[in-house]
Parts: structure tokens; C-alpha cells; sequence
């Protein structure tokens, strides 16, 4: 049981700008903060937290998706929880619990991927380093890795300082994470999946089931991270549920414990129709109506 219940700062109370203000205000109000909490020049000991609020908050209200995100559904937009007021249920099949999930959108609406390190975000804005004769900071590398590679963790040799060192990629990084090694830090990318979409440490693929299949039930089978498995469709399944199998997503990097994967079924309409299967929808509609 949580001892204490860690409460999120709203974005726009943060920057101090109302619900509806455009991106030109946004961007003056980061500026203004910014440059006013920077560890670099403030020097109180709230100083560091507040620049992190204040890039955090930025990261999320200049981008037009992940602001409308925020708006819908707050903080819990980019937990990796899913959006608040989702309806569920659940059964259990097997060593799987599964259970169905709707939403009102589509999981695939925004790729987030983290907050970028807030000390880049303002040099990103500015166009310069600190201007405050900023701190000495460790040297940067970049990587780009396999979606497999993120997930199962890989030994890679990367060039530092002109040598060639190799270094361990734990399992369960994600695109944007930056890993710290002695004297220096990797800042991981990752290659999209053609068939897994990340959040977090959870999973999720779309699954095209037919028609039939979406209104009497059946069996169907889908690809995890660890192989194929036979999953229940449950009669009467509406395009967007979504089933969630309990641990199968990414394992948390240096833990045992993993995400969850989630299986989206997409019911697949067909082009054609013989007259006889018109003439069986025809039926089972005024079955219906």
C-alpha cells in the first residue's frame, strides 16, 4: 500500500499560462522561466527541480499532440496507465489474465518517447549553450539500436575519444534514454518495430480479425515478444477492444518485472460481397434491428 500519494503539477500552472494559450505565449513563458531557474545562474536549492518542472511542461504544451493528449487525459496520457475512464473486464485463459479495455482513440495516435534531457532542451531553444558560463558536462554519445536489441539488451563498441570501448546495453532501454557509464553517457535511439508499438514498458499490436470471427467469438493467434501464442476473441468484440496480457511486455531495465502487452483487434471489413453473403448480413440485420 502507498504510504503517500505523489501529486503532478498541472503544465499550465507551471509555466503560468492559461488553458488556451497559443504557442507563441508558451514559448515566451519558457523563455521568461527558463532563463530565471536555470541551476546556472539561480543559485536556491529549488532552483534545479524547478527548471525541470518548467522543461518538462514545455516538452508537452508546445507539441500540438501531446498537448491535446494532456488536455483529454492529463498526466496519466504519458504514465503508460492509458487514459482515465476506460471501461474493462476481464477473464482468465490458462496462465494468462486477459482483459478487455475500450477507448475512445486510437494507442497509436502519438509516438511519446520520453522528456529529453532539460539542459538540451534550452540549448535547443536558444540556438546556444548556457549563456551563464554553464557547468562542465560529461561527454555525450549517440547509438541507434534494434528494436530486439532495446528490448533483449546487446554489447555493443562504440568510439570514445577516438578508442573503440565496448559497452552493455541493459535490456528494457527505450528511445531517448540515456544510459551513464564511467566517464561518459550513451543517449540511446531505437528502430521502430514493423509490427510492436512501445509506450513505456508496455506492448502494443493490432490484430485483424474478420467479421464473423468479431461477432460469434473464435480463436486467434498472435506474435509476443517471447513467440506465438492463441488468444479468445469474445463474441460481440468491437473494433478498438483491447486485451491485455499481463506481463508479456518489457522487462523494466535492471528488474525482473516486465510491462504488459496489449492486443488491439481491428475487424476487417470486406471489398466484395457475393450476393449470398448480402443476402445473410441482410438477414441478420432485421435479426438485429
Amino acid at each position: 500500500m502507498w504510504s503517500k500519494l505523489k501529486v503532478m503539477k498541472d503544465y499550465y500552472e507551471i509555466l503560468g499560462i492559461g488553458r488556451n494559450a497559443s504557442q507563441e505565449e508558451i514559448k515566451k513563458a519558457y523563455r521568461r522561466l527558463a532563463l530565471k531557474w536555470h541551476p546556472d545562474k539561480n543559485k536556491s536549492p529549488e532552483a534545479e527541480k524547478r527548471f525541470k518542472e518548467i522543461n518538462e511542461a514545455y516538452q508537452v504544451l508546445s507539441n500540438p499532440e501531446k498537448r491535446r493528449l494532456y488536455d483529454a487525459y492529463g498526466h496519466s496520457a504519458f504514465s503508460g496507465a492509458g487514459p482515465a475512464g476506460a471501461s474493462q473486464g476481464r477473464y482468465r485463459q490458462g496462465p494468462f489474465e486477459y482483459v478487455y479495455t475500450t477507448f475512445s482513440g486510437s494507442p497509436f495516435e502519438v509516438d511519446f518517447e520520453g522528456f529529453m534531457d532539460p539542459f538540451e532542451v534550452f540549448e535547443s531553444f536558444f540556438g546556444v549553450k548556457s549563456p551563464f558560463g554553464r557547468r562542465s558536462r560529461r561527454d555525450v554519445y549517440s547509438i541507434t539500436i534494434d528494436f530486439d536489441e532495446a528490448v533483449k539488451g546487446v554489447d555493443k563498441t562504440i568510439v570514445v575519444q577516438g578508442k573503440q570501448k565496448k559497452i552493455k546495453i541493459p535490456a528494457g532501454v527505450e528511445s531517448g534514454q540515456r544510459i551513464r557509464f564511467s566517464d561518459f553517457d550513451v543517449m540511446v535511439q531505437v528502430r521502430p518495430h514493423p509490427y510492436f508499438k512501445r509506450k513505456g514498458q508496455d506492448i502494443f499490436v493490432e490484430k485483424e480479425i474478420d467479421f464473423p470471427t468479431a461477432v460469434l467469438g473464435g480463436v486467434v493467434e498472435v506474435e509476443t515478444l517471447d513467440g506465438k501464442i492463441k488468444l479468445k476473441v469474445h463474441s460481440g468484440t468491437k473494433d478498438g477492444s483491447m486485451l491485455r496480457l499481463k506481463g508479456k511486455g518489457v522487462v523494466y531495465p535492471n528488474s525482473r518485472m516486465r510491462g504488459d502487452m496489449y492486443v488491439v483487434f481491428r475487424i476487417k471489413v470486406p471489398d466484395k460481397l457475393s450476393s449470398k453473403a448480402k443476402k445473410l448480413l441482410q438477414e441478420l440485420k432485421k435479426e438485429l434491428g
